[in-house]
């Protein structure tokens, strides 16, 4: 029975699938008008509804936090400052 995959493994993976997809297509978009690059993403959120419910969608939104904030964390070390208030000025400012 080791070889059988756990089923929140791969909801995991592809969750972090989905949400690299979501991120590489509104950089792959730089060019275009900003409605283009909004519904790019709305998009791949409505292909992972209808694939995986709100559950997926839920564990895609869970990846991209954990991802930005792993990303602010890294940012935020390097120019010195703490994380919190990095993410409060890219987000909120």
């Amino acid at each position: 029975m080791g070889d059988a995959a756990d089923p929140s493994e791969s909801i995991d993976l592809a969750a972090r699938r989905r949400s690299y997809e979501m991120v590489r297509a509104v950089l792959a978009e730089e060019d275009l008008s900003r409605e283009r690059r909004t519904a790019v993403p709305m998009e791949l959120v409505a292909a992972v509804l209808a694939e995986s419910g709100v559950d997926g969608l839920a564990e895609v939104t869970v990846q991209l936090s954990l991802r930005l904030a792993a990303a602010f964390e890294r940012i935020a070390a390097d120019q010195g400052i703490a994380a919190v208030d990095f993410a409060e000025v890219w987000l909120l400012d």
